[in-house]
Parts: structure tokens; C-alpha cells; sequence
């Protein structure tokens, strides 16, 4: 195999970096990202709703005690951090009948959040890899293996490797992608049944002009068994911008029929009812329905959630020496979660180089 000639498919976590790893190993590869930005679902965005450093409308969490990978990683890039802010009582909704309680903060396993939000990460290893070497907005369609070569079927033509990483969930590229050869059955079937992290989600983020719930002895922290939000944290960035954000509880066909409007409406209802009249009028709402977003969500997502289990992604000839996945979900350990993406991206660059060495 020619190791200057690897394509991976997706630029979020996974895919940067098996890229940044491949090339520090002297092996040149090209990245085709569907969305017309880095991160796959990892979004950071300020209050203008822009990209950039301030709030995490995807994963916001990492637990170095758990997930070494993701710390060591952090620790490489020399990336600063901070840990998730609980101090105060946290409120728990049961009723629609009675006050929230204030109950104590449960303590336990303590969250870190990357300082700038974790959009931090794909910026450092954009950096690295060089735009030069990314296409953005070229979702590839299909994937043809002829003799020991790869063609990429792209909107606008056609790229060839001899290795392709797939750093997509199971799911997605089961629905978006074709292959020529078909894997088999069986490996179709396991893509189907593994469930992508985040696709049924949706996650809304609030920004006020002053951290007005520490005023009155409030973490941030809420969890309600009324809703729409299920559970809502402190958001407030590391610049230290105040802010909350909430996943939404509602399932995504209830979210599509009350629709965009709707959902923000319920969700602004709830903070003033748990929070107080100045929880009405935060300075930006921010929504991300990640069920609605097709380069993330495909529709057995939608009928099927759940979290994926560890399971065996290995394809068989003649796929087996030429195309690797890497995504979240084809973690062994953590799949789904940041960490599982550090995990894959790391094993699929040592699948490369074991056969580029052969």
C-alpha cells in the first residue's frame, strides 16, 4: 500500500485526529467532511451563534480519572481546562403541582470542560493537519473497491485511495454511504442496530448578562420530571460569560411537530419557572436539534435511540486490508463518548501503518 494515499471520511474528533496521528507518521492523507465546518458534533458557538470559543451545543464533558485517552490528548495539545462549576444547591422538579425543591448538589465524579468549549480541540488539530489537505461541504456518496484501489465518489468528481477511514457512525454510513462490493448482510445489520450518540438529542443554551442563580445560592444544575428540559447545567464559559444550557427531554417527532419556535418558547417557560422573571430574558437562545441535522442523524435514529454497546466492526474481504472505521461508536471502550473517538481514531492510525508497513 502507498502510504501517502489515505482518505478519511469525517472531520469530527475521530477523523482529525487519525489524521493528525497519520501524518506525524509521515503518511499524507485528505479529509472529505460533508458539513460545510469542522467537528462533526462537536459545536461551539458564541452568543452570536457564530462558531467559535463560548458554548458547547454538543459534548461539553470529559473525566480525566476515567478517560485517559482524552486527557493525555488534552494534555499533548496543551490545551487548558477547568473543572465543571456545582458549587450550590441544585433544583428537582416532580410536580407542575408543587415548587421545585433545592436539594443538595450529589458531588460525586467531577466533569472537566475544556477552556473555550471543546471546539477547542478541533481548532488545535485543524491547525495541525493544514487546510490544505481538508475538503469541506464534499459529503462522498460511494466508495468503489477495484483491484487494490479505492474511488471516492464525490458531488463533483472523484478521488482515489488506497485506504479509506471511516470516522462516520455505523448508522450513517449505512443509510448515506454505498459500498461496491455490498458488505454483507450481517455487517449491514450491525451497522443498523448501533445507535449514534447525540442523533435523538437536542440541547439548548441560554446566555444572561449576569450569573444571577449563584445569587441566590443555585448551582445551575436542575433535573425535572416535567420538562421539556430533563436536565439543565451551569454553561457559563471560561471567558466567563454567563449561560445555562438544558438537554431537552422531548422526543424528536414531538420536537418537529411544536416546532424551532415552540421548543425555544417551553424551554424559556421552564428556566423562568425554575430560575426566577430573570431567567426570561436571556441575551441569546441557542438551539441544536441534533435529530434534524442529516449529517448526523439518520432516520432509525429516530425510532431506535439508545446509547451503542462495544461490538466488532471488522469487514471481510475485500474491504478487510483497505477500509477501517473509526467513528465514536466503533470504540471498544466509551463508544459514543469523546473518549471512544480518541480510542478509534488511535487504533484505526495503527491499522494504517501495520499495512503500510507490510
Amino acid at each position: 500500500m502507498s502510504a501517502e494515499r489515505v482518505a478519511i471520511v469525517g472531520a469530527g474528533l475521530a477523523g482529525l485526529n487519525a489524521a493528525r496521528l497519520l501524518l506525524q507518521a509521515g503518511v499524507d492523507v485528505r479529509l472529505f467532511e460533508a458539513r460545510p465546518r469542522l467537528g462533526g458534533r462537536i459545536l461551539t458557538i458564541g452568543a452570536d451563534g457564530a462558531p467559535g470559543p463560548g458554548f458547547d451545543l454538543g459534548p461539553s464533558w470529559f473525566w480525566p480519572d476515567m478517560q485517559p485517552e482524552i486527557a493525555a490528548l488534552v494534555a499533548e495539545l496543551g490545551l487548558a481546562c477547568h473543572r465543571q462549576d456545582d458549587a450550590g444547591q441544585m433544583l428537582f422538579e416532580r410536580s407542575p403541582h408543587e415548587a421545585p425543591l433545592r436539594v443538595p448538589h450529589p458531588g460525586g465524579v467531577v466533569s472537566w470542560r475544556l477552556a473555550g468549549g471543546t471546539g477547542a480541540l478541533v481548532q488545535v488539530l485543524a491547525a495541525r493537519i493544514g487546510a490544505e489537505r481538508i475538503r469541506l461541504g464534499t459529503p462522498v456518496r460511494r466508495l468503489t473497491r477495484a483491484g487494490r484501489e479505492i474511488t471516492l465518489t464525490l458531488p463533483d468528481g472523484e478521488a482515489r485511495a488506497d485506504h479509506v477511514i471511516l470516522a462516520l457512525p455505523p448508522r450513517l454510513i449505512d443509510h448515506a454511504l454505498a459500498l461496491d462490493p455490498a458488505p454483507p448482510q450481517a455487517v449491514r445489520d450491525l451497522w443498523r442496530r448501533t445507535p449514534t450518540w447525540m442523533a435523538p438529542h437536542a440541547k439548548i443554551v441560554a446566555a444572561y448578562r449576569r450569573r444571577f442563580w449563584r445569587e441566590a445560592g443555585l448551582s445551575g444544575g436542575a433535573q425535572s420530571l416535567i420538562g421539556p428540559m430533563v436536565e439543565i447545567h451551569d454553561a457559563t464559559s471560561s471567558t466567563g460569560d454567563p449561560a445555562l444550557f438544558g438537554f431537552i427531554g422531548l422526543p424528536a417527532a414531538e420536537r418537529r411537530r411544536i416546532g424551532e419556535a415552540g421548543v425555544i418558547a417551553a424551554c424559556t417557560a421552564q428556566f423562568t419557572r425554575l430560575f426566577g422573571p430573570t431567567a426570561s430574558e436571556p441575551v441569546a437562545l441557542r438551539l441544536k436539534d441534533w435529530a434534524a441535522d442529516r449529517f448526523t442523524a439518520a432516520p432509525r435514529d429516530l425510532t431506535a435511540p439508545g446509547h451503542p454497546e462495544p461490538a466488532a466492526f471488522g469487514l471481510p474481504a475485500p474491504w478487510s486490508d483497505s477500509l477501517t472505521l473509526a467513528g465514536s461508536e466503533a470504540a471498544p471502550r466509551d463508544p459514543g463518548y469523546l473518549n471512544g473517538a480518541v480510542i478509534a481514531s488511535e487504533a484505526a492510525a495503527r491499522t494504517v501503518l501495520a499495512r503500510a508497513r507490510v
